[in-house]
């Protein structure tokens, strides 16, 4: 895992592979996923379709296609977002924030720097980590689909 600097995703997209200007990414993205990837946003708890996802498959940055975790780490947190206890090989990085009183650790897409959500040490085995993600911020690619089709 690699730990961004401080300072926002925004402040530092010069520093990732996939870098757009702010009207770029309005265009790339709905509504719903600017606010997330770009603003640091947090979707509303049980809203996402990808928190029943149940299927083999891979969770993409809605972003830019970034496989970030795959099916196989997901797991029920009942916080009413999607949890994963590990990320894929350098998917991820990750900034400390602490925007309302309290420190976390808050994770990135690796390759385009759009927020994804937040990581926190009350995790399952192995690893003990809750990777909490916004479903806005990625999309879903099952098991034998095309990669530059995710379904989401």
């Amino acid at each position: 895992m690699r730990l961004f600097g401080g300072g926002s995703k925004t402040e530092d997209a010069g520093s990732f592979a996939m870098a757009l200007s702010e009207d770029e990414w309005h265009q790339k993205l709905t509504p719903a996923q600017f606010n997330v990837l770009r603003k640091h946003g947090t979707e509303r708890a049980g809203t996402s379709p990808l928190n029943q996802e149940k299927r083999a498959g891979t969770f993409l940055c809605a972003g830019c296609g970034k496989a970030l975790f795959g099916a196989d780490t997901k797991f029920e947190s009942g916080t009413g977002w999607p949890s994963f206890y590990a990320p894929l090989e350098a998917a991820i990085g990750t900034t400390e924030d602490r925007s309302i009183f309290m420190t976390r650790t808050e994770v990135h897409c690796g390759n385009c720097g759009g927020h994804l959500g937040h990581v926190f040490d009350d995790g399952p085995r192995p690893t003990g980590l809750r990777y909490c993600m916004n479903g806005a911020a990625m999309a879903f690619k099952p098991a034998g689909k095309p990669a530059d089709k995710p379904a989401g």
